[in-house]
């Protein structure tokens, strides 16, 4: 087979078949995206062989925004017999290379959710049926290849691989969070999320240090803060509306009630620049990059709301416009976006500047 597997936010299957088609057009590797309307993956096929493995190979996963998850396809199998699923599946996974991973999995979607619970009570037998076959590694290790069975439907499956360093870390591509019942709002698992997908967890001492200052525009009511607090951060936190008493009791939360497009920082000694205002994209991510050529901020975390038409259009232009405005003003630095798991109409973007200028 000559496919790669995407799993991706049901409903937004176009987005992602668009947004990898541009990337294997610029890679020129040839071939055309299979998508389902609210399916929750896409596949795409590429024109000529072993082309699929060199896309998984260059094209960074980090840099695709719709993406939850990329593998190579290498089979599919649908009718799989009730009675021994496991014989047909170690027929299709000889010649695989040894993976230190196991994955059976399900497109995030409300009618594919009924299948998880088999796809965890399978998951036990047939890792064991791997290691005998000498498949799977005796104990799991990311440093090898993530072996993937994806189930669209009782006894159809994709089976495949992800490459590691050049994957998702989570089952499904989702990290599991528990919301915590001291937070003033769901909010605060988008932000959560983004740290875990855009910050490597041995940078965390460092860049999530306590004592640090961050700024949170449109604060209220401080679902993001929290989030900054529960870490010994201090936080201006900037919105006209009130914040959770539980915040400022903490004494870690100066608030501004101010309009967040307007507030500049008492002092220049801000690390992390948040944002999940409700407003549009374009004006978002101007603010934004105004911060980070003033050197107000070191990083920024925000969400950028999506139209309702044109969405992967309006993705590419802001940012794409954001990169150039920082480039124009001598800012280096490293972006990622992602369309997290806990977002909806919107995307979360992270920039990381990589010079220690003065703010001005």
């Amino acid at each position: 087979m000559n496919q790669v597997l995407f799993y991706c936010r049901q409903g937004f299957e176009n987005e992602c078949a668009g947004e990898v088609q541009d990337k294997a057009n610029a890679l020129e590797l040839f071939g055309f995206p299979r998508a389902k309307k609210n399916s929750g993956y896409v596949i795409f096929e590429f024109y000529q062989a072993d082309d699929a493995l060199k896309f998984t190979q260059v094209q960074p996963f980090s840099s695709l925004i719709f993406a939850r998850q990329m593998i190579l396809v290498t089979a599919q199998l649908s009718d799989l017999p009730s009675d021994d699923r496991i014989s047909p599946i170690l027929e299709m996974t000889e010649g695989l290379p040894k993976c230190g991973d196991l994955r059976v999995e399900t497109p995030d979607t409300n009618e594919a959710k009924e299948l998880l619970k088999f796809c965890r009570k399978f998951t036990v037998p047939l890792r064991q049926a791997l290691r005998k076959q000498g498949i799977m590694l005796a104990k799991d290790s990311p440093r090898k290849p993530a072996l993937h069975l994806c189930f669209t439907a009782p006894g159809c499956c994709f089976i495949g691989y992800s490459m590691p360093n050049n994957n998702s870390a989570f089952f499904m591509g989702i990290p599991r969070l528990r919301f915590p019942s001291d937070a003033p709002s769901r909010s605060t698992l988008k932000l959560e999320e983004a740290l875990h997908v855009f910050v490597p967890q041995e940078e965390w001492d460092e860049r999530l240090a306590p004592g640090m200052w961050g700024v949170d525009l449109g604060a209220c009511p401080g679902g993001w803060t929290y989030q900054l607090v529960k870490r010994s951060m201090f936080v201006h936190a900037v919105d006209n509306g009130m914040m959770a008493q539980s915040l400022m009791d903490t004494g870690q939360v100066k608030h501004h009630q101010a309009d967040g497009f307007k507030f500049e920082p008492p002092r220049k000694n801000v690390t992390w620049l948040i944002c999940d205002m409700v407003e549009k994209p374009a004006r978002v991510a101007h603010l934004m990059g105004q911060w980070l050529v003033k050197a107000w901020a070191k990083e920024a975390l925000f969400n950028l709301k999506l139209p309702m038409k044109g969405r992967y259009d309006e993705v590419l232009q802001d940012i794409e416009n954001l990169k150039l405005f920082l480039i124009k003003n001598g800012v280096k630095f490293k972006l990622q976006a992602k369309h997290l798991y806990h977002d909806r109409e919107e995307i979360t973007v992270h920039i990381q500047c990589l010079d220690n200028r003065s703010p001005h």
